[in-house]
């Protein structure tokens, strides 16, 4: 049966605004501003919005190499409702899509003799990393790269297309976007992620400015634009929501971390103090949604099996926002202990059973790894 969701509200009803009249303006390259809709609109739209949402994780990144025009497009071809990028800098300041700037994992950079002497110590987020970075890059010099399958060992399958695509631009994926949009006939969502925002302005390449006037060149940068905007910095989307009106969503991890951006201010809250019912109203004056880690909504018991849902996805709607939390992928490893099946870590578990506990507790949508499974498991749930 499926499961009830609360009636939307607020700017939940502004961003299903979005998706519903973005229609029509996607295939003219436009956008409809939030005026136009209006709030009664916006309500009626959000009743017809596809709820769950599944959102390709980095392209459909359970098949395909993650972050490559390939991984893009079989996300959109398998029906995922919206497909995520991550964004990093490149050192003459464009916009590429890297789920890290560390890209000696996802690229052959390694096998180019030519950028040996790139390779740097640095230390992000306060982490000590070793390898090869965008920022160190011009974007003709990543041009010769070829992106590689991240986690080889688990996903072998994937190395099949190692090389065949090189690392796409922002500006690159927006044209794909509209050119797809116009193609089918309705708008193609994208998902789209400030990475390390604190750290690139530190070393001045500030990740806000330049997308926003990438979202402005493209006529997205309004709030019936089908584009959602997301951080795990708050103060990143706070930057933008102050130079567009695209949707924005705040991403959260543990209950005891600590966002990079607040820690830098000397800010002392954590997360679990940004997810209390003050701390979601605060961030609903400059956002739209929240993105919680699975375990902020069902938490996990010391066997690993789940647990009573917390009352998050309850006061996240309280406060008018959306709720997309992530990940979930098929293999063992990543799945609750009761929807393992079998030794194999890398095999398929019960994903099917994961997936009706986590959209069982009225969330808005989720991030998925294999979306064609996941939008399988939303029907269910989808008024």
């Amino acid at each position: 049966m499926a499961a009830h969701h609360p009636s939307p509200l607020g700017r939940r009803a502004m961003l299903g605004a979005a998706v519903a009249g973005a229609g029509a303006a996607a295939l003219l390259g436009t956008a409809t501003p939030a005026a136009a809709t209006g709030r009664a609109a916006g309500r009626a739209a959000t009743d017809d919005l596809r709820t769950p949402t599944v959102v390709a994780h980095r392209g459909a990144s359970g098949y395909r190499p993650e972050h490559t025009m390939g991984s893009y497009q079989l996300g959109l071809d398998l029906g995922a409702d919206i497909i995520e990028q991550d964004l990093v800098p490149t050192k003459d300041g464009h916009l590429v899509c890297r789920h890290e700037n560390d890209i000696t994992g996802t690229t052959d950079v390694a096998d180019h003799a030519e950028f040996a002497d790139r390779r740097a110590t640095k230390t992000v987020d306060g982490v000590e990393l070793n390898g090869w970075f965008t920022e160190d890059f011009t974007l003709e010099e990543l041009r010769t790269l070829r992106a590689t399958e991240r986690i080889p060992e688990q996903r072998p399958n994937n190395t099949l297309y190692d090389g065949r695509w090189r690392i796409p631009t922002f500006d690159e994926v927006l044209r794909w976007a509209a050119d797809e949009g116009r193609r089918r006939g309705r708008p193609v969502w994208l998902y789209t992620e400030t990475k390390h925002p604190t750290y690139f302005r530190s070393i001045g390449l500030g990740l806000e400015r330049p997308l926003a006037d990438l979202l402005r060149r493209h006529r997205l940068h309004r709030a019936g634009a089908p584009v959602i905007l997301q951080s795990f910095e708050p103060t990143s989307m706070e930057r933008l929501a102050e130079l567009v009106e695209t949707p924005r969503v705040v991403l959260f991890s543990s209950a005891g971390s600590r966002p990079w951006d607040l820690q830098e201010a000397g800010d002392p809250r954590t997360v679990a103090d940004l997810i209390t019912r003050s701390g979601l109203r605060e961030i609903s004056e400059y956002a739209q949604g929240i993105g919680p880690t699975l375990d902020l909504v069902i938490p996990k018991k010391s066997d690993g099996s789940l647990d009573t849902p917390t009352r998050l996805v309850r006061d996240a709607h309280d406060a008018d926002l959306l709720v997309h939390p992530y990940t979930v992928r098929n293999e063992n490893r990543y799945l609750p202990a009761e929807f393992r099946r079998g030794d194999d870590p890398h095999a398929y578990g019960d994903v099917f059973g994961a997936l009706n506990a986590y959209f069982g507790t009225g969330i808005d949508g989720v991030f998925a790894d294999h979306p064609d499974t996941a939008l399988l498991a939303a029907a269910d749930f989808r008024r």
